[in-house]
């Protein structure tokens, strides 16, 4: 029998709570680019991503799409529609093969209500993401594309193994996919994305986005807020 002991968020359950709530779970395996759910989708289930990973859109008007975020394995969603009950906000599609475990509604809720350490675990997650949600508004109210996409790169990258002092955004995203997340046109990045590389301060390689210069990406964001 399966039971939650693979899912972090429920690591302080004991063995019988584990199994007993994963008897009303499921396991759904998804292939690449398929999708999990739809905006407006009225289920209000937890899914758990226990291997692969999802990109999450939101449609806004006039068709366009904007990134909110992509998760991997041990991450998850639909927690909001679970609690108010209300349809879904938001597009998730799996980016690679997927091994998703689905949780009832009921089941989630009952979960909070018995597991203190489980709750406070949810109020953190949500918390930090209101405080996300507060940054990249923030940065769309007041500063330039070209700020955002800056911000952007240095969100999405990591300090590079091989050079301590750059950071890398691997795989590299593509203009298009930039662009849906600062929510600008594709033409805005590529002239953008160009100057940097012209001017040193990133590289492109096959492995991803190279920010050769983080000091002057920075820079260039706090130059964007005091003139804002």
């Amino acid at each position: 029998m399966q039971d939650l002991s693979e899912i972090p968020l429920f690591s302080s359950l004991n063995p019988d709570q584990s199994k007993r709530y994963a008897r009303s779970c499921t396991w759904r395996e998804y292939g690449e680019n398929e999708l999990v759910i739809d905006i407006e989708d009225e289920t209000t289930d937890v899914r758990f991503i226990v291997q692969g990973s999802v990109r999450i859109i939101v449609r806004i008007a006039l068709g366009k799409e904007v990134i909110l975020n992509e998760m991997g394995k041990n991450s998850f969603f639909g927690e909001i529609s679970a609690i108010d009950q209300s349809p879904r906000s938001a597009n998730v599609t799996t980016l690679t093969r997927s091994r998703i475990c689905t949780m009832p509604a009921s089941i989630f809720r009952e979960i909070l209500r018995e597991c203190p350490d489980v709750t406070m675990e949810i109020l953190k997650l949500l918390a930090n993401r209101v405080r996300e949600l507060n940054t990249r508004l923030a940065e769309h109210s007041f500063l330039q594309a070209k700020h955002r996409l800056y911000s952007e790169l240095l969100r999405l990258s990591k300090p590079r193994a091989s050079n301590p002092q750059q950071r890398i955004v691997s795989p590299p995203p593509t203009q298009r996919e930039l662009a849906e997340r600062i929510g600008t046109r594709r033409e805005v990045v590529s002239r953008e994305l160009n100057a940097l590389q012209r001017q040193g301060h990133i590289e492109k390689s096959k492995g991803g986005i190279i920010v050769s210069n983080v000091g002057e990406l920075q820079r260039r964001i706090s130059d964007g807020w005091e003139g804002a």
